[in-house]
C-alpha cells in the first residue's frame, strides 16, 4: 500500500475512528488491554451471539498506531464467526511479525504491513487484538 496512503487512513481513523463509545450493557464481554510503556490504555467491549461477533465498542487513551489499529480492527471483525475472527487475527499477527499472511483479507489493515520494521510500533498496532484474543477465549470457556 502506498506510504501517503497509508497514513491518510490512519489519522482518518485516529480522529475518527469506529466505534469508540461507551456502552453500558451487561451482555457485552470486556477486557482491558494496555501497552506498560506507554498511555495506550484500552477497554474493549465485545457482543457475541450464537458464535459471531455483532458488535465492538472501545473507550480509552491511546496513540494513534493503538486507536487506528483498534477502528480498523473492529470494521473487520464485525459480522464475522469466531472461527473466522481468529484467522483474520492470525493473518493480522502473521503480516505483523513479517511471516507469509494472505493480503487479500485484510483490508485496510494493509496500512500497518512495514509495521514490524518498528518493534515498538507494533506492540501498538497489536495491542486490540491481543485484548479481543482475550475476550474470545473467555467467550469459548463459558
Amino acid at each position: 500500500m502506498d506510504k501517503e496512503l497509508s497514513r491518510e487512513i490512519i489519522l482518518e481513523h485516529f480522529q475518527n475512528p469506529i466505534n469508540k463509545e461507551e456502552i453500558d450493557d451487561n451482555n457485552y464481554l470486556k477486557v482491558n488491554t494496555r501497552n506498560p510503556n506507554c498511555i495506550d490504555n484500552l477497554d474493549l467491549k465485545i457482543l457475541i451471539k450464537n458464535d459471531v461477533i455483532e458488535d465492538i465498542k472501545f473507550m480509552g487513551e491511546a496513540c494513534a498506531i493503538s486507536t487506528a489499529s483498534t477502528s480498523i480492527m473492529i470494521k473487520n471483525l464485525i459480522g464475522k464467526t469466531i472461527k473466522e475472527a481468529k484467522e483474520y487475527i492470525e493473518n493480522f499477527y502473521n503480516m505483523c511479525n513479517e511471516v507469509n499472511y494472505d493480503a487479500n483479507n485484510l483490508n485496510e489493515a494493509l496500512v500497518f504491513q512495514d509495521i514490524y520494521k518498528q518493534n515498538n510500533r507494533k506492540h501498538c498496532a497489536l495491542l486490540p487484538y491481543k485484548g479481543i484474543l482475550e475476550a474470545l477465549r473467555e467467550y469459548e470457556n463459558k
